[in-house]
């Protein structure tokens, strides 16, 4: 949100679009029926003051194969 500079009052963003990674062009009108002044602004990235944090990648751990289990055939309930 953007101040009115004619009548200070709250101006909102009614476009805007990318002119490149960092710079952001934007047309704001004023909220007062009043004025209802019409705007163009430029906002840019001017510092970075931190960064954000790298994640590492745990590598996965083996994973073991799976031990078929052994079937008890002389207990089976399925009967043949």
């Amino acid at each position: 949100m953007m101040r009115c500079p004619f009548c200070k009052k709250a101006a909102h963003v009614r476009t805007s679009r990318y002119l490149s990674d960092n710079v952001k062009q934007s047309y704001h009108q004023c909220v007062d029926v009043f004025c209802s002044a019409t705007f163009r602004t430029v906002e840019s990235i001017d510092e970075v003051i931190h960064q954000p944090a790298k994640k590492e990648v745990p590598e996965p751990a083996p994973v073991a194969p799976l031990a078929r289990p052994l079937l008890d055939r002389a207990r089976s309930s399925v009967r043949h």
